[in-house]
């Protein structure tokens, strides 16, 4: 029988203090305590296999050899009530909401640098501000229409906001191959109780990205889609060739669309070329248009952004919209809420020292042990530094980087991250999670129900990026009313 009462830590996912339960995850505790360690085994290597025969890969690249590798997913599921998603699904509406406001207010008025309540500098300093997006308004007034905002919980059991992911967010597809596995090795589970869906994803994203097209195509034809791949080198490649199957759209990458004389986007096809109304980029600003941004680029397409700025053609998420991922700009987040919506935030932000001001960067400095230390544009857990964790050198050099440039870094407290029970070497033990939950925004909003759970399978790490040696559970949002 698997043994669940000793495992909690700090505050576990599954079971209390005490071992008893969360009521939400009640029938799955039973059912794993029920189980032989050897058959749990059995369903984890069952799970494995799958994940091979599917082909769910991801690439590292830190290991200087680009290695693909097979998706690195848990078979133990983590639960979260129905209840509580509410209330989570309804923070994450909001945030986007004041993000994408803000994102639009920067490139038009920026009212909110007028009004004292955003400083103006942060935007000339910004690597992700681009000048070439002032006074283009995208369908909606959305600019960030795909978002993985990143979700923790501390050891009191309060969900905070870590980071928002606004460019290029990943893990959507991952976050479904999760469910079809664990539909397989929990088959019984799903059958007892409602398990919201995730299933739907690729539908709410299909149906967004075909609203962005030009109200001028309605009734018209029925507007072309197509996913823009860097290519099969990429890290997420696996992807992007994914949501565009569940899609039923093309997947294209920079030399397979041209721009034409009058503006407009083409796809290069057998059948000759074929015009393109939305185009769902999985390219970095910098890569997407030589004529605009990088001119050695050769993933993107000339004349993109010139076919953009006239409306002839959509792109999400809109260039420009990773002004607001920026873990400098995170900070204001809260006050963007208030500024924009007059609310106050539904989920917090984590305490953060922003080392652009003196008195800030002075207490980093001096308590950089016991902090996690960010630069302000990194993603998948690259360039951070956790205090407790550091050699002395290591937070030397980390220091000395924050003094070189205070306005690209952030501090934040070490949060006691919550912990779910996890299978590492044949055994089950705690390991510290996060949830990467995905929101869809343009002529609505939709959240998926639960998101991609990254667990650090590292006894003790609280790194849990797949980049850096995490792993992933299927996320069960379970109907408790």
């Amino acid at each position: 029988m698997v043994d669940l009462r000793t495992l909690p830590l700090l505050w576990d996912e599954l079971v209390d203090a005490h071992g008893n339960p969360r009521p939400a995850a009640a029938a799955l505790v039973e059912r794993l305590r029920s189980l032989d360690i050897e058959e749990l085994r059995q369903r984890q290597g069952l799970a494995e296999v799958d994940i091979l025969a599917l082909g769910i890969t991801f690439t590292v690249y830190h290991d200087g050899q680009g290695t693909d590798r097979a998706w690195p997913m848990d078979i133990v599921p983590r639960v979260i009530a129905s209840s509580e998603w509410a209330r989570i699904e309804l923070g994450l509406k909001q945030r986007l909401t004041a993000l994408n406001r803000f994102i639009d207010d920067v490139y038009h008025d920026r009212q909110i640098v007028a009004d004292g309540v955003f400083p103006a500098d942060l935007l000339q300093n910004s690597v992700n501000f681009r000048p070439e997006c002032a006074g283009i308004s995208p369908k909606f007034g959305v600019w960030a229409h795909i978002c993985g905002s990143d979700l923790v919980r501390d050891a009191e059991g309060i969900v905070y906001v870590l980071e928002d992911n606004l460019r290029v967010p990943s893990g959507a597809s991952y976050l479904l191959q999760n469910r079809a596995i664990s539909k397989r090795a929990f088959a019984d589970l799903f059958e007892r109780q409602s398990i919201l869906p995730v299933d739907d994803y690729p539908d709410h994203l299909r149906r967004l990205l075909v609203s962005l097209a030009s109200d001028s195509l309605q009734g018209v034809r029925h507007p072309q889609v197509v996913v823009l791949t860097p290519g099969v080198y990429n890290s997420a490649y696996f992807e992007h060739a994914f949501l565009a199957q569940q899609m039923g759209v093309p997947l294209v990458e920079g030399a397979d669309l041209f721009v034409d004389t009058s503006d407009r986007v083409w796809m290069r096809t057998i059948d000759g070329p074929q015009p393109v109304d939305v185009i769902y980029r999985r390219i970095d600003d910098q890569f997407l248009d030589p004529e605009v941004f990088r001119k050695e680029s050769q993933l993107g397409v000339p004349g993109l952004m010139r076919a953009w700025r006239g409306g002839t053609v959509a792109i999400a998420n809109a260039p420009g919209a990773g002004v607001a991922d920026d873990k400098v700009v995170y900070a204001w987040a809260p006050d963007f809420i208030r500024y924009y919506l007059g609310e106050e935030p539904l989920l917090p932000n984590v305490p953060t020292y922003r080392c652009l001001y003196a008195d800030e960067l002075d207490f980093v400095v001096e308590h950089a042990a016991e902090l996690v230390l960010k630069p302000a544009n990194e993603s998948g857990g690259y360039g951070l530094t956790i205090g407790s964790a550091a050699t002395a050198e290591q937070l030397e050099a980390a220091i000395a980087a924050i003094k070189t440039d205070p306005r690209n870094w952030v501090a934040q407290p070490i949060l006691k991250l919550s912990t779910a029970p996890t299978l590492c070497a044949g055994e089950l033990a705690p390991r510290h999670v996060d949830l990467r939950p995905f929101v869809l925004s343009g002529f609505d909003t939709y959240v998926t129900m639960g998101g991609l759970t990254r667990v650090a399978l590292v006894d003790g790490s609280l790194v849990v990026n797949s980049s850096q040696g995490g792993g992933s559970k299927d996320t069960w949002v379970v109907e408790d009313s």
